[in-house]
């Protein structure tokens, strides 16, 4: 058990290279202290049931496979639910109202890579309960449990149903979805026949865990080109592509222009909080202040959180928000839905906002201050180093006197804009964003980013 890579065990889920880090044993006997710790947690003789799911990614079948056998031989009644998205899993644990929920996904990791997405009564597993489990695996605490069993149940046809049950018709749209031969492609195919009044297509639908087009993260620009290049040629009016495993929407307008997360979530704060005034809505801290102050002209309250699924749930419990969300792309509807992230769930929202008036989505955000910012940029820093090098940024913030908030990393407001950094959870990265209200501003505030990085041998990226 010493051959265990620490850092695979992450704030919000388990994640490294399959075979190499996330094997086939360590997966297995993750399977069997997670089902012994749900005994002990529930405090009942009745085996516990957990349901799992898997993405396309060509390691998954047989770490799916392990884990259910792990899970059985820890005394859990393993609900297998087999090819979803992540969130037809999360669908999955309410439907059959699972005592947990195990996702095996790399999401948009490279595609040697795998995880596991861990959810116990309806709650993610995060933070201090993820290192819990390290210990365990590592000292080879295992308690084995009878009663353990293992079937196979499909649910995708039951989450259509419930993905379109409460979509409100209005004039026709046309739309291309990319699926990125992620998961997404088991069910995006069928959402978009379901929708009254609406044309459109998927491409790459089909699922290949080798993302032969192009890979699927569609916070990255040139992800989005193939897309944007189809809108043109079928005329869309919208586009939308997804993440390997379906919990993060990427869009685009009319004009192919990218409709980032946050402003995304202005689309449907505004929807929201019409029926909902004085609601929270929450955004992590990577969103634009457009969107913070465009909530709060809205009548809502905004809060700047966390970035991370299971932070970003975890805070809705807390605050009964009916909306949150990420700028990459993670949506979470407690209005009209289950308070998880849901790109298909979010696609559907997005096309009724679009179908309820001749309105173009640019036309809906057209009254919002221009501003320049950079996208989410991701800077390679090994995983020993990226914490110490946040912690130097941050100790130099604070001998500065500088007003900035630390909920997550070191977001600095400063004259005509502000910077964020960030220590990324899923990646040996940081995780910078920069806006401004001009060009020339944020080229100033970039050059200022970029000189605090220097001494500590990270490089700022371009983004043009």
């Amino acid at each position: 058990m010493n051959a265990i890579n620490p850092h695979i065990f992450r704030e919000y889920d388990i994640r490294g290279v399959a075979g190499k880090e996330l094997t086939e044993a360590l997966v297995f006997d993750l399977g069997r202290i997670f089902a012994s710790r749900l005994r002990e947690e529930i405090a009942t003789q009745t085996p516990p049931e957990v349901a799992i799911g898997r993405d396309g990614r060509l390691s998954s079948p047989r770490l799916a496979e392990k884990l259910a056998l792990g899970l059985a031989q820890g005394g859990a009644k393993v609900n297998d639910v087999g090819l979803v998205p992540s969130p037809g899993l999360y669908f999955a644990m309410h439907h059959f109202k699972a005592d947990a929920g195990i996702m095996v996904t790399g999401s948009h990791n490279p595609s040697d890579y795998n995880g596991l997405k861990m959810v116990k009564a309806n709650r993610s597993v995060y933070g201090d309960q993820i290192q819990d489990l390290k210990k365990a695996l590592m000292a080879a605490a295992f308690q084995d449990h009878p009663g353990g069993s293992i079937r196979q149940t499909d649910i995708l046809a039951t989450y259509l149903a419930r993905l379109t049950q409460d979509f409100k018709p209005g004039r026709p749209v046309k739309v291309v979805l990319d699926c990125g031969n992620g998961a997404s492609g088991v069910i995006a195919p069928q959402l978009l026949q379901q929708l009254p009044g609406i044309e459109g297509e998927c491409i790459f639908a089909e699922v290949d865990g080798r993302f032969p087009n192009h890979h699927p993260d569609p916070t990255l620009p040139e992800n989005l080109h193939q897309l944007r290049q189809r809108m043109q040629e079928t005329g869309a009016e919208l586009g939308i592509a997804y993440d390997g495993d379906g919990d993060r929407i990427g869009a685009l307008d009319h004009q192919g222009r990218i409709i980032w997360g946050d402003r995304m979530m202005i689309l449907f704060a505004r929807q929201i909080l019409a029926t909902h005034p004085g609601a929270t809505i929450i955004g992590d801290a990577k969103c634009s202040q457009v969107m913070f102050d465009a909530v709060a002209q809205a009548g809502g309250v905004p809060l700047m959180w966390k970035t991370g699924h299971s932070l970003i749930k975890t805070k809705m419990k807390e605050t009964g928000a009916p909306l949150a969300g990420e700028m990459s792309g993670h949506l979470f509807f407690a209005d009209r839905y289950l308070g998880f992230d849901d790109a298909l769930y979010a696609t559907v929202r997005l096309i009724e906002i679009l179908a309820e008036s001749p309105s173009t989505l640019a036309q809906r955000l057209s009254d919002l201050p221009e501003v320049y910012a950079t996208p989410e940029l991701r800077i390679d820093c090994p995983d020993e180093k990226k914490f110490q090098v946040m912690a130097h940024i941050l100790k130099g913030e604070q001998k500065k006197g500088t007003e900035f908030s630390d909920v997550d990393g070191v977001r600095v407001r400063c004259p005509g804009g502000w910077w964020l950094l960030r220590v990324s959870n899923t990646q040996p990265a940081l995780v910078a964003r920069i806006e401004a209200n001009s060009e020339a501003r944020l080229h100033e505030i970039a050059r200022q980013v970029a000189a605090l990085l220097e001494p500590e041998g990270v490089k700022l990226p371009s983004w043009q």
